[in-house]
């Protein structure tokens, strides 16, 4: 049976009050105006980013929250609806739960250059942004595997875990989809694959596998071995990582890749300065650093491996609807809940 490290019924019971759900609080800047900044980014990854933007634009002190994806969901929700404690610019990995706050009249409207020059999976309604390009990828420990043991798509995952079980029992890790938007988004888009979505999740309940919340902790548990092998990671965190002891795919059948959602309450008590930021963030000299920081990868066929078709761009658009719906939520925890034993944290 899989161990889920954080029970579905601990998050649904959240808080969603600032105090007790921000993770990590940083400031760039010491100017007079105040910008609040709400995201799922690492402050440790985001910090050259907002560090040069801070140093061009000393009339700015900006407050950076480091947030959970569930929680900065609800509490963006909230903040939406009462108006109580509104950011001036949100950004998050779990992309379905910005098109939902879009689409409930939750953003405020801006058009630049730069946003007009995205493309159409990176952009709706003048609302929303993609600011990144970040694959979601297969990773192993380089010292317990060798090459031929790697697999290198969701196919040869699954013959793994079908041969080779008492070698990776207890030893393969996931996202668990109650406790991360962004895991639940992976296993949404998953699950358009029916070739293997059902197939996966009966080979992870064979081999005990591992569902926990966190990209730096599974990244950790790999490189220090106890796990194997962990499915779905975000790769801008292996990336920062940099663990010679890790070892990174793309898997080849397909490799989904998301691309970070920026969002400008409708709220927002300076929305001048959030769409200051968000120019920034999509300039060539942020690209660049996002790069340097893995959260831009530029995904051609000569850095990446991957053919275009095996590119599955996750689109900002009303399609992601369909993942925050009730029903279709429903649908997919009952899904993993049959076929794993949940076992409630203590």
């Amino acid at each position: 049976m899989i161990r889920f490290l954080i029970s579905l019924t601990l998050f649904l019971l959240m808080p969603a009050s600032r105090s007790a759900a921000q993770e990590a609080v940083t400031e760039f800047g010491t100017g007079p105006d105040p910008l609040l900044v709400r995201s799922t980014t690492d402050i440790g990854i985001i910090r050259p980013v907002m560090e040069q933007f801070a140093a061009q634009n000393p009339d700015l002190t900006i407050t950076y929250e480091q947030w959970g994806s569930n929680a900065l969901f609800q509490h963006s929700k909230t903040a939406c609806k009462t108006g109580d404690s509104p950011a001036d610019a949100v950004f998050s990995s779990a992309v379905q739960q910005m098109v939902w706050l879009v689409n409930a009249a939750c953003a405020h409207r801006y058009s630049s250059a730069l946003t007009q020059a995205l493309p159409p999976a990176r952009r709706w309604r003048d609302e929303l942004w993609g600011i990144t390009t970040e694959p979601a990828v297969i990773v192993y420990n380089k010292d317990r595997l060798d090459d031929l043991e790697v697999p290198r798509s969701r196919f040869a995952l699954l013959d793994a875990m079908r041969t080779r079980p008492d070698l990776l029992r207890g030893r393969v890790a996931t996202y668990d989809i109650a406790a991360s938007g962004l895991g639940y988004l992976f296993a949404y888009g998953d699950s358009l694959e029916a070739t293997t979505f059902g197939s996966l999740i009966e080979g992870f309940a064979r081999i005990d596998a591992i569902a926990t919340c966190c990209s730096a902790e599974i990244i950790r548990d790999v490189a220090e071995g106890r796990f194997l092998i962990a499915y779905n990671v975000l790769g801008s965190y292996v990336a920062n990582a940099q663990d010679p002891a890790v070892g990174v795919i793309l898997p080849e059948d397909y490799t989904l890749v998301l691309s970070r959602a920026f969002l400008i309450p409708k709220n927002a008590g300076n929305s001048a300065a959030a769409a200051r930021l968000l120019d920034f963030l999509l300039s060539a000299r942020a690209q660049d650093l996002l790069a340097t920081s893995g959260l831009v990868s530029r995904m051609d066929s000569a850095e990446t491996g991957l053919t275009p078709s095996a590119r599955r761009f996750i689109p900002l658009s009303p399609a992601l609807l369909v993942a925050s719906d009730p029903n279709r939520r429903a649908e997919l925890f009952k899904l993993w809940n049959d076929a794993f034993d949940v076992e409630t944290a203590r």
